[in-house]
């Protein structure tokens, strides 16, 4: 095939397959993901709005969370809506560039999330080990430097992929059997050499995650240490609960990426529809899990959220109650530089 039959073909649109051999019953699997893109979406704008109108909440640890909120918005708008058109419209094509604008986004947004846990391991290390010079530390201002570097990384690694993504040439089948521009299912239709960029994704994947991984471990290896020479038990398993909600969303954002990357690279005789399914969830029910998971475990973010439900409920809720809810919110502010958890 010439280069110029070869360089009309890559520019043609791929076809997503969505659920293989589930496609009778996408209206009916359409429904989950409809319902867990609306709760994301709302618990986690309400986590975002929560924390922008409560000037008690403008600190380091919440700053953390608010990262968390918008890049699992980013996410799962990133891959719902595409999928939701498949499901309903049966519209499963989608343009070569925004096939690989959406795998960047999905790529890089991995790699900013593990920036931003590995940073909020940092936080606990910080407010357990080292409480006095937390504020010192850990500014509002270094919170945020912390997050744009979390993201020029993760943009930086990425670019280079895609770039040796789109330099290949596809000229064969233009089905992806995905619901969404899967890295490996895309890079399957490539009628070249594709080793260069599976090295390249294999080396990022593992000095990113890995690095990201052991930095945590130690954090945490060094947490527990200094929560074992707590003299009374009630103070130990308090210290350990305020590790509660992160330990959660590390192990779920880890363990679920890598069933799903595994899963993808070796099939163990399951169905294709499994594998799928088992990606499908890993970008769509963590970021609803997240909001849900700080809401009920973080005290001050579940007050916060009351408190805006009751202005927004209406002016019913009379001020002693309001200033009596402001004083308790105050008084565990004081007590604690870090986020009592239940």
């Amino acid at each position: 095939m010439s280069a110029t039959n070869r360089s009309h073909t890559s520019s043609l649109p791929f076809l997503l397959t969505g659920i293989p051999g589930l496609e009778a019953l996408h209206m009916w699997i359409s429904i989950p993901f409809c319902c867990t893109y609306i709760m994301t979406l709302l618990g986690n704008s309400m986590v975002l709005l929560t924390v922008r109108l409560d000037k008690s909440l403008h600190e380091p640890m919440y700053y953390f969370i608010c990262m968390l909120a918008v890049i699992d918005l980013i996410f799962s708008t990133a891959v719902v809506p595409k999928m939701l058109c498949v499901f309903w419209l049966d519209s499963r094509e989608i343009g070569f560039e925004a096939c690989f604008i959406q795998m960047f986004f999905i790529h890089t947004f991995t790699a900013v999330e593990s920036g931003v846990l590995l940073a909020m391991s940092f936080d606990r290390y910080i407010a357990i080990c080292n409480p006095l010079r937390y504020t010192t530390i850990l500014t509002s201002s270094r919170t945020i430097q912390i997050g744009l570097l979390s993201l020029a990384r993760g943009a930086g690694v990425m670019t280079p992929l895609m770039c040796l993504l789109t330099s290949l040439p596809y000229c064969k089948s233009r089905v992806i059997p995905h619901s969404y521009c899967e890295h490996m299912a895309v890079v399957e239709l490539a009628c070249a050499d594709p080793s260069a960029s599976d090295l390249y994704s294999l080396i990022v994947a593992t000095l990113l995650v890995g690095a990201d991984s052991v930095f945590i471990i130690f954090s945490y290896s060094m947490i527990l240490r200094s929560v074992m020479r707590l003299p009374s038990q009630e103070a130990r398993l308090k210290a350990l609960r305020t590790c509660g909600s992160h330990v959660s969303i590390i192990l779920m954002f880890y363990i679920g990426g890598l069933l799903s990357m595994y899963l993808q690279m070796f099939s163990f005789g399951l169905a294709p529809h499994v594998q799928v399914l088992v990606a499908d969830f890993y970008l769509t029910v963590p970021p609803m899990l997240n909001p849900l998971i700080y809401g009920i475990k973080v005290k001050q973010i579940q007050e916060g959220i009351f408190k805006l439900l009751g202005q927004l409920a209406g002016p019913h809720i009379s001020q002693a109650d309001k200033d009596k809810v402001d004083a308790e919110r105050g008084r565990h502010h004081q007590t604690t530089i870090y986020p009592t958890l239940e």
